[in-house]
């Protein structure tokens, strides 16, 4: 059977039992109230006494050297039992995060800080092709009509190497529209949505056997974290959740649609879920990253902390600065390990709404809410390097992170008091 299917199954499944099946929310809204003093909607779920777990590994590394780097996923895979197991036989798609694309932070390239490296992506490869995995597919959303392998090549990319670790069974596939397909795919989130109830997506995301998220290790502006469950943002087709959508051309900008609402979703695409949440950022890019995760769940997270940025995820975070925590954190239940993730950036991943370090609400903790996995570092099993000892302070002085003036209008709507 299918990786992702029985994972999808297991969702939809273990949703039912909870009774939050998609035609059995019943808002449970109160814990948090709106500005204009409206209940705010949550599911609600009956969470069964063990949350989803599974071991999460963490490997020191400072060097994005090939050899050190293919090490190091090495040890981390037999940290947690195996890839080969995973892939056998198997087309695998990878979501990298190339947020921004070509660009600089600090006169250093974007791989060195705020996108994940292509020599990770590179030895990830070579990982999958030595377990058996059939054919690799690289899913990226980008703002240019040009091939992926064009613009990542312009950003400094070797796309040949990427391509020949991989047994040249590597493609790259932009996902911004449904590309050479047919139709998009409707990916259904189980819980019913805390935003939306499906997204239409480039089929790429759902025709393939085993679903990776390859993630960077950041802060972020409006989400606190963006890690690999925040790297599925990029997911929904800017055709389709993009300010002039519908438009199969768009080199547009989520910010209208998905994070303040002040454009609709286009007709004939799954619309909002009727019970209310507010229109703000606050409340709608948490809610949009946890119900794409919900809709496409994640097989294997690989986040890249090994150099990355602090105070934002790109060079358009006013405070944004390189930092190198020399981590690779890797698990297949991926809230358990965004969690320890955020735990090794200083931070508490089971900080309550609009506290330190998240601005809105923690997606995270949404996650949790309605049961697919556990977010208490006490509750999750690290193995490798000790979680005690790869902590790297991302903001150790809680310093409020500085969204640009360009950016407000992107980012604010109706913000709640």
């Amino acid at each position: 059977m299918r990786q992702n299917f029985s994972r999808r199954e297991f969702l939809v499944s273990s949703l039912s039992a909870a009774g939050i099946g998609a035609a059995g929310i019943v808002a449970a809204g109160g814990a948090l109230q709106a500005a204009e003093g409206k209940s705010v909607y949550y599911p609600s779920v009956s969470l069964p006494k063990n949350l989803p777990t599974a071991p999460v590994a963490i490997e020191r590394c400072r060097s994005y050297e090939p050899a050190k780097l293919r090490d190091a996923l090495d040890a981390s895979f037999k940290l947690i039992g195996g890839l080969k197991k995973l892939v056998e036989n198997k087309s695998v798609s990878i979501k990298i995060n190339v947020t921004g694309g070509p660009g600089t932070l600090a006169k250093l390239p974007g791989y060195r800080t705020y996108q994940i490296h292509p020599n990770l992506l590179a030895a990830l490869c070579a990982a999958l092709n030595d377990a058996g995995a059939k054919r690799m597919t690289v899913l990226e959303s980008q703002y240019s009509p040009k091939a992926p392998e064009e613009l990542l090549a312009a950003g400094g990319w070797d796309i040949k190497a990427i391509q020949s670790a991989g047994g040249n069974r590597v493609t790259f596939e932009d996902t911004r529209n449904r590309g050479t397909w047919k139709q998009y795919s409707r990916l259904k989130v189980p819980w019913g949505g805390f935003l939306v109830p499906a997204f239409d997506v480039n089929p790429s995301y759902e025709k393939t056997d085993v679903f990776i998220s390859l993630a960077k290790l950041k802060d972020h502006l409006s989400a606190g974290v963006t890690l690999s469950i925040k790297n599925l943002f990029g997911m929904p087709p800017t055709s389709l959740y993009g300010a002039d959508a519908p438009n199969e051309n768009s080199l547009s900008y989520r910010g209208p649609v998905l994070h303040n609402g002040k454009v609709a979703i286009p007709s004939g695409v799954p619309q909002e879920i009727g019970e209310h949440v507010p229109v703000a950022w606050r409340y709608r890019v948490p809610r949009v990253a946890a119900d794409c995760y919900g809709a496409r769940p994640i097989d294997l997270a690989v986040i890249d902390g090994i150099e990355t940025n602090r105070a934002g995820e790109g060079p358009w975070a006013v405070k944004a600065a390189p930092v190198a925590p020399g981590l690779l954190l890797l698990g297949y239940n991926p809230l358990c390990t965004d969690a320890i993730a955020t735990a090794a950036m200083g931070y508490d991943p089971l900080a309550a709404h609009f506290a330190w370090p998240f601005p809105g609400e923690n997606h995270l903790r949404l996650l949790h809410g309605v049961g697919l996995g556990e977010i208490d570092p006490k509750k999750i099993e690290v193995r490798g390097l000790a979680l005690k000892d790869a902590v790297f302070p991302f903001n150790p002085k809680h310093e409020e992170l500085e969204i640009p003036t360009a950016y407000l209008a992107h980012y604010s709507s109706r913000l709640p008091a």
